[in-house]
C-alpha cells in the first residue's frame, strides 16, 4: 500500500536528501529548493503512478477550495456524458480505468457517476471551515483508491469536453488560446477523436500528462496552476503558469517538479508570503 499524499516533511531537509551530489543538476536543483523554500516551509511527495498531476491539483484544489466552482454547479453538468456521446459516436472507445474494452455505451453511467462524485467530494470539503479538518478531509479522500482514481476519470472526462470545445470555437473562427493550436498541432491529437485515442487514453496506465495537457487542465478546472520546475531554475521557465494569461478570477494552485514529469506539492505558506 503506498500512500498517495506523504506527510509534510521540511522543504530544505527534503531537498538535502534527494540532492547530496556535486554535479550541475544537483547544484541547479538545491538552489531551485532554496527558492521555493522562501515562499513555503514544507513539501508532501505525490504518489507517481502517471496519474501525479491529476493528484497534485486536485489536492491542492481541494485543499484551499471555500466554494464549488461555478461549471461544477451547473444543471448540465452530470449530463455531460449522454450529451456529448449524442454527438460523437467515437467516445464509445473512451478506456475506463479498471475496464478496458469495456464499451461506452455501457459506462455513461459511470462517468456520470464520477462527475457527480467529484461535485458532492468538492462540495463537502469547500464547507469545511477549519483548515485543520479540511486537511485531514482530503488526506481520508486521497487515501480511498477507488474514489480516488474515479475523481481521475471525471477529471479526464472535463479535459475530453474542454478539447470539443476549444476545436469546434477554433473551427467555427472563434479566438481560443495558443494552447490549442499547439494541442491540435500534434500528430497524434489533430482533433479531439485522436486526442482522447493517442493521449487521454493512456494516461495513468502508460503515461502521465504532456506539456500542453496540463494547459488543458487548467482550462477544464479554470484553475491557474503555477508550477516551480527546478531544473529550469535562473530561467524565467523557472515559474511557469498553466494557462500563461490566467483569468483574474480563476484559483491558483502551487505544484513542484524536478523534471515535468513527476510533481509534488509545497504546503505551508510562510508568514511574510502570507502578509
Amino acid at each position: 500500500y503506498k500512500l498517495s499524499v506523504s506527510p509534510e516533511m521540511d522543504i530544505m531537509e527534503y531537498c538535502r536528501k534527494e540532492w547530496r551530489g556535486n554535479t550541475p543538476a544537483a547544484k541547479r536543483m538545491r538552489k531551485g529548493y532554496e527558492a521555493v523554500a522562501q515562499k513555503f516551509a514544507s513539501i508532501r511527495r505525490i504518489r507517481g503512478d502517471n496519474y501525479c498531476a491529476f493528484r497534485a491539483t486536485l489536492f491542492q484544489a481541494l485543499s484551499q477550495a471555500t466554494q464549488v466552482p461555478r461549471w461544477l454547479q451547473s444543471e448540465d453538468f452530470t449530463m455531460l456524458p449522454e450529451n456529448l456521446l449524442s454527438k460523437y459516436d467515437w467516445i464509445k472507445q473512451w478506456q475506463l480505468r479498471q475496464k478496458p474494452g469495456k464499451r461506452m455505451g455501457e459506462i455513461s453511467d459511470e462517468i456520470k457517476e464520477y462527475l457527480i462524485l467529484l461535485r458532492k467530494k468538492w462540495k463537502n470539503i469547500s464547507e469545511i471551515k477549519g483548515p485543520l479538518e479540511k486537511q485531514e478531509a482530503c488526506d481520508r479522500l486521497f487515501k480511498n483508491e477507488e474514489e480516488e482514481y474515479s475523481l481521475y476519470e471525471a477529471l479526464k472526462f472535463l479535459m475530453l469536453n474542454t478539447a470539443i470545445e476549444l476545436y469546434n470555437a477554433d473551427k467555427s473562427g472563434r479566438r481560443v488560446p495558443v494552447f490549442s493550436w499547439l494541442l491540435f498541432a500534434r500528430d497524434t491529437s489533430s482533433n479531439p477523436c485522436q486526442l482522447m485515442h493517442n493521449h487521454l487514453n493512456h494516461i495513468g496506465h502508460s503515461g502521465g500528462l504532456e506539456q500542453v495537457e496540463m494547459f488543458l487542465l487548467a482550462y477544464a478546472l479554470q484553475y491557474t496552476i503555477q508550477v516551480y520546475r527546478l531544473y529550469k531554475h535562473s530561467t524565467d521557465e523557472f515559474i511557469t503558469l498553466y494557462p500563461n494569461e490566467p483569468e483574474e478570477d480563476w484559483p491558483v494552485v502551487t505544484l513542484i517538479t524536478e523534471d515535468d514529469r513527476h510533481y509534488n506539492i509545497p504546503v505551508r505558506m510562510c508568514q511574510e508570503t502570507m502578509l
